[in-house]
């Protein structure tokens, strides 16, 4: 999970680093560019891009559902801690503490929020969107490998006299 958080934190920083720090070469104003006679536009040019709004209805579904992963992950958690496992991101005293284990995930949950607009912002709209499904995918991944540890036993030392 660490080593997936550090990889999307890098991407965001390299998509929109590009951007900031590059200056474009000067070109004239579209309405200057004139095909030659006899030359057809073509398709690209005619085209407008794809732009859409930042809270659309997919957006919002794919939000609900980075909410809905983390707050199964959140209580995937909370149970294998009770069944006696350790957590292996966390320390232990920070899933132990419900409200701040909550703040954390609802943290993450706002990262990814941050880095689906940043893409947004920034024209990247299909990792706008595999932002999200990404994080899907990995919540419930971890949320169904937490579920399906086995209870850790542990071993009462018996004296005998």
């Amino acid at each position: 999970m660490k080593r997936s958080i550090g990889f999307l934190t890098f991407l965001v920083l390299a998509y929109t680093a590009n951007p900031l720090y590059s200056q474009e070469p000067s070109r004239p104003p579209a309405d200057d560019i004139k095909p030659h006679a006899g030359q057809q536009q073509s398709a690209k040019t005619t085209t407008p891009p794809n732009n859409h709004r930042f809270w659309d209805k997919e957006n919002d579904l794919l939000f609900a559902g980075v909410a809905a992963a983390r707050t199964l992950d959140y209580f995937s958690t909370l149970n294998m801690r009770r069944r006696g496992r350790q957590e292996i991101f966390l320390t232990n005293d920070a899933v132990d503490n419900h409200a701040g284990f909550a703040f954390i995930e609802a943290g993450a949950t706002g990262v990814s929020i941050g880095a689906s607009y940043l893409f947004h912002r920034y024209g990247h709209h299909k990792l706008e969107r595999w932002t999200s499904i990404v994080h899907i995918g990995l919540a419930t991944t971890g949320a169904v490998r937490n579920y399906s540890l086995k209870t850790a036993h542990r071993r009462i030392a018996v004296t005998q006299p």
